[in-house]
Order: structure tokens, then C-alpha cells, then sequence
């Protein structure tokens, strides 16, 4: 598929934002997160016609413009630059802003999408440290000759995580509805239904996590199999590592506002030796990880939080680079109701999470279904993905990139926990 940008402009604020409120200081968590992008792909069909859509993409680009501006006066950090690394300068310079044309229908792409085609979606580099000196936020209208279009939607990692991500495209769509490493990786994605996802609850259950979430049971079954894969390739028994996301809003106390923004997450980490790798054993290390972390950090975040910060860093980066440590990076977005979204043109008709280049990382989201089936998108390098998409454990619980069309949604929502 060729996208090719047809325009682009800068968005600012609608509103100048107020003297006293020029500067936004980076928290600690902030300081020490890379100035990359989030990034998310909206996609909205309209029908599959060859009608010229010439006047109305024009409306609904104005219309998403508009919208967007007034947003910013909300989200005024974000039309900011960011400054030495302390802080935010709130000086409306504005957010960029691309529009570009796909020479296909969406129905074509969502049929079998390829996910190497995604990152022309977006109007940087997947790995663009941008956001160190430019705007924080970058936006691109992509439109398919059906009338369909794609949003997609970088915000700095600088000034937001996952749920600040939320907060933000809600606040956006409430107004748009009028209220670093070489190795070559390839990306896998997989849709893992509820009906299996309850059968890998089964088999992870044990007197330790009675209960397993759903995140914990998916993020077992993919790390296992890598595992497995990894493990086949190199001949090595080599320990295993995963660093998982906590959202700290609700564990901090006193709590924090759900639509508190900023980067307020940690990474956990869930060891296994050398040779275990079964889902139970898997989960139970998931698991085990986050109750430690509470236990033993999230007071100390109160008293000394420079300490807990540094020193849970410094762990991790020095696990990643080490070549005796198979490491994974574990990123959920579930139950953050994305499939909510509305622009004013009605329902998504798929939300893509877009890969980076880095090795071993597991994103996880709730599936158009909203029934609790989940979508995964995985990075591994090239030989060991070719051993993975043919686990046939893996194949016995999730699909291969099905098509976004043939993924229909079921009543009720969603209100199951993690």
C-alpha cells in the first residue's frame, strides 16, 4: 500500500494559554522516561464505495482540526516544547499535523493488514526521538479511497504513558463529538478470543493466583512460546526476564485521579530461572511481581521516590543489555475502552497498536469483540518469529492476523477485570 502525505500544518491551542501557566515541571518518572512517541492508529470505515470523497474528507478534516485545537487548550503542555529535560514550555507552539492518501480501499487493507504497512501511517519514524525538540504530539489523517480513513497519533512518552494516552483522545473525542536495538525484529499479531482465554485460566490456575487475569494468562502463553522459540534457536537455557507496566494512580497513597497526567507507571519485574517455562510457573511469576512491588515499593515511592526510581532503572537497563538474560517487555492497554473512541463518524473499525524495532516486546489490547477477547502484538527477532507463528500451542489458543472485519463486536461491553 503507497500513503503519500498531501499536506501539513502546525495546531495550536484555540486559546493562548495563561501567563502563570507557561511552565509544566517533568515529575521524576517523567526525567527518566525516553522521549519517544506512544503511538495508536485509529481506523474508521465509511462504507467501501468508489465514490469521490474529495469535499467530505475536507469537512471531516476541518472538523478534526477544530477540534483538536480546542483540545490543546485543555492539554496545554502538549503544544509546549520540551526544556532540558526539567520541564515543558508552554509557549503554543503547536502540534504537527499531516494529512495523506492511501491508493487503496480500507476494507482491502483490513483484510489481511499488513503490519509493516502501519508505520507509513504515521508521520514520523517509529523510533523518532522528535519530542526531545519538537512538538510532543503529532497527528496524521490518513484517507482510503473507500472514505474510510486512519488517525494516527504519536504522544510523547515525555509527558504521558498509557492512561494519560486515554485521557487525552477521550477529551479529544468528547470535543470532536461536541462534548534501540539493531537486531532485525518482525512483528506477529494475535487475537486470542475469551473462550480461550478462560481454558488458559484453567491450566495457569494454581494455590498461588487462584485467579489469573487475562493480561497474565496471554502475556504467559506469548512469552512461553517465545521462549521456546528463542530458546530452540540459540541451543541456550538462558534466565528469563519479564518488565511489566503498573499503573501507580490507584497503588500510591493517597490514590491519584485516574486522569492524572504525566508518566506515573513502573516497571516490574517477573524472573524465571533457566529452565522453567510452563504457564503455570510463567503467571505465577507475573504475579509475584507485582505483589512484591507493592509490598516493598510503593511506600518507599512516598518517603524517597529519587531512590526507588533510580534504582529500579538502573535494574532494568542493566537486564536488558545483558546477553546472558532472554528480557521482555510487557505493555497492556486493556480496559482502557479505546473501542469507545467516536470522532463523529460513527464506531472504529479497528485500532492498530503499532511495533516498534526493539526485540521481545508484548503489547497487549482489548479486540474489537469487547467481550474480553484480547489483541496481540509481538516483536521478536526474525528467526525466532518463524519458529513462534508455527508453536502449536500457540496456534491451539490464538489466530494468526485475522482480518479487523471478520472480528464483530458483541453486547454486553466489557466488564470484566484484568
Amino acid at each position: 500500500m503507497k500513503v503519500d502525505v498531501i499536506a501539513k500544518e502546525t495546531i495550536k491551542p484555540s486559546s493562548p494559554t495563561p501567563d502563570n501557566l507557561r511552565s509544566c515541571k517533568l515529575t521524576l518518572f517523567d526525567q527518566f522516561t525516553p522521549a519517544v512517541y506512544g503511538l495508536l492508529i485509529f481506523f474508521c470505515s465509511n462504507g467501501d464505495t468508489n465514490t469521490d470523497h474529495h469535499v467530505y474528507n475536507a469537512e471531516r478534516s476541518h472538523h478534526l482540526k477544530k477540534s483538536l485545537s480546542g483540545t490543546l487548550n485543555r492539554f496545554f503542555p502538549l503544544a509546549g516544547r520540551l526544556k532540558d529535560n526539567f520541564m515543558i514550555g508552554c509557549n503554543d507552539n503547536g502540534v504537527g499535523y499531516f494529512e495523506a492518501r492511501a491508493n487503496c480501499r480500507l476494507s482491502e487493507f483490513l483484510e489481511h493488514p499488513d503490519l509493516e504497512v502501519l508505520n507509513r501511517l504515521l508521520p514520523f519514524e517509529i523510533d523518532s526521538t522528535e519530542s526531545s525538540s519538537g512538538p510532543l504530539l503529532l497527528v496524521q489523517l490518513n484517507f482510503f479511497r473507500c472514505g474510510g480513513v486512519a488517525v494516527g497519533v504519536g504522544l510523547s512518552h515525555k509527558i504521558s504513558d498509557g492512561a494519560t494516552y486515554g485521557t487525552f483522545m477521550k477529551g479529544w473525542c468528547d470535543a470532536a463529538l461536541g462534548v534501540g536495538n539493531t537486531e532485525k525484529c518482525v512483528l506477529q499479531r494475535l487475537v486470542i478470543d475469551l473462550p480461550k482465554i478462560d481454558a488458559l485460566k484453567a491450566i495457569a490456575a494454581s494455590p498461588i493466583v487462584q485467579n489469573p487475569t487475562r493480561t497474565e494468562v496471554v502475556a504467559g502463553l506469548i512469552r512461553k512460546c517465545a521462549l521456546k522459540a528463542a530458546r530452540s534457536n540459540s541451543g541456550i537455557l538462558r534466565l528469563s526476564l519479564l518488565s511489566q507496566t503498573l499503573n501507580l494512580r490507584r497503588k500510591i497513597v493517597p490514590p491519584l485521579p485516574e486522569n492524572t497526567i504525566g508518566n506515573l507507571g513502573a516497571h516490574v519485574l517477573a524472573h524465571k530461572d533457566e529452565s522453567e517455562i510452563e504457564l503455570q510457573g510463567l503467571v505465577r511469576e507475573i504475579r509475584r511481581g507485582k505483589q512484591d512491588f507493592r509490598k516493598k515499593c510503593v511506600k518507599k515511592l512516598q518517603e524517597d521516590p529519587l531512590k526507588v526510581v533510580s534504582e529500579a532503572f538502573k535494574e532494568a537497563m542493566s537486564m536488558f543489555k545483558s546477553r546472558d538474560i532472554e528480557f521482555y517487555k510487557l505493555s497492556s492497554l486493556c480496559t482502557f475502552l479505546y473501542y469507545e473512541i467516536d470522532f463523529g463518524w460513527g464506531k472504529l473499525a479497528w485500532m492498530a497498536y503499532p511495533g516498534a524495532t526493539l526485540k521481545n516486546l508484548i503489547k497487549l489490547t482489548d479486540s474489537r469483540k469487547g467481550d474480553g477477547s484480547i489483541e496481540a502484538l509481538v516483536s521478536l527477532c526474525e528467526k525466532d518469529v518463524a519458529l513462534f507463528e508455527r508453536d502449536k500451542e500457540l496456534l491451539a489458543y490464538a489466530c494468526l492476523n485475522p482480518s479487523p472485519l471478520k472480528i464483530n463486536p458483541v453486547t454486553p461491553p466489557l466488564t470484566s477485570s484484568l
